[in-house]
C-alpha cells in the first residue's frame, strides 16, 4: 500500500518480478555467478504508514515469497521474525513465532532479520537472541515434520508395551532412542510443574534471558583478530569496548 500494492498477491508479484530481473543483471555481468533470490517485501499499518514487521500480513507475504523461490527452483531468502514489540514481551513472542512457523513451513531456504529483532527493525535486543533461539528450533522441528515408516507408527513397540511389558512407554528402546533425536528441549523456556517453579523463584523467561546472555558474554572472548590488527583498527576507528573487556577476567 506504499511502494507496492496494498493486496498481497500483488505485492509478491512485484517483489519478484524486481528480483528476477536483478538475478538476470547479475548474470548479465558475470554468467553463472552465485546469487540468492532474496525477496524483502515488507507491510506497512495502513493507518500510519509505519512498517509493521510482526504482522500477518508480513508473514504471509514472506511465506508466498518462499513459495515462489521453489517455483522457479532457486534458492532464496527473505525476512521472518521480527516483532512491532519494542521490548521482549508477549508480543514479540506471538509475533515471532507465527512469522517464524509459517515461513520456514512454507520453504524458505535462508531467514534474514531471524532473531533479536524489535520495533519493526528500529531495534535490537540481545536477550531477544536467546529467546528466539527457542523460538527458531521449535520452528525447524515443526518442518522437520512427521517420520512415517514401519519402525515409527510404532505396531510392534505398541504390541509388547501393551501385550507383555510394562502398560508405558517411559522405558521402552524406542523412547531412549527418540528422545534426543525427535524432541526439541527449550533452552529458557520452562516446562517445569508450578510447584517447582515457584521453588525455583518463579523467574519468567526474560529473567532466564538475561541471565544466560551474560553467561555468554562472561565466558567467550573474541581470539580470532591478532593484537597488532586490533592495535590498527583502534587507531582508525573509535572503539570504545576497552580491549581488557574483551579477554578473561583473571
Amino acid at each position: 500500500g506504499a511502494t507496492s500494492p496494498a493486496a498481497l498477491a500483488g505485492t509478491i508479484v512485484q517483489a519478484v518480478a524486481e528480483c528476477l530481473v536483478g538475478l538476470i543483471y547479475v548474470n548479465a555481468l558475470k554468467p553463472g555467478a552465485p546469487a540468492i533470490f532474496g525477496t524483502w517485501p515488507f507491510v506497512s499499518d495502513l493507518r500510519t504508514g509505519a512498517m509493521s514487521g510482526g504482522s500477518p500480513e508480513q508473514a504471509l507475504l514472506s511465506a508466498g515469497c518462499a513459495q515462489m523461490f521453489h517455483f522457479y527452483d532457486l534458492t532464496g531468502g527473505t525476512a521472518s521474525g521480527m516483532t512491532d514489540s519494542k521490548i521482549p514481551d508477549a508480543q514479540a513472542g506471538y509475533e515471532k513465532a507465527y512469522n517464524h512457523a509459517l515461513v520456514g513451513n512454507a520453504g524458505a531456504n535462508l531467514i534474514y532479520e531471524s532473531a533479536g529483532m524489535h520495533a519493526s527493525l528500529l531495534g535490537y535486543c540481545l536477550e531477544s537472541i536467546i529467546i528466539d533461539n527457542d523460538i527458531l528450533g521449535a520452528t525447524q522441528r515443526t518442518i522437520r515434520g512427521i517420520e512415517v515408516n514401519d519402525e515409527t507408527v510404532s505396531v510392534e513397540t505398541i504390541r509388547q508395551t501393551c501385550l507383555e511389558g510394562p502398560g508405558h512407554y517411559l522405558g521402552s528402546d524406542q523412547t531412549l532412542r527418540l528422545m534426543q533425536r525427535d524432541y526439541v528441549y527449550p533452552i529458557v523456556g520452562d516446562r517445569t510443574s508450578p510447584k517447582e517453579w515457584v521453588e525455583r523463584g518463579s523467574t519468567n523467561i526474560v529473567d532466564k534471558a538475561i541471565k544466560q546472555a551474560k553467561l555468554i558474554l562472561d565466558r567467550n572472548y573474541p581470539r580470532h583478530v591478532p593484537e597488532a590488527l586490533d592495535d590498527a583498527i583502534r587507531a582508525k576507528f573509535p572503539v570504545r569496548l576497552p580491549r581488557e573487556q574483551m579477554r578473561p577476567k583473571a
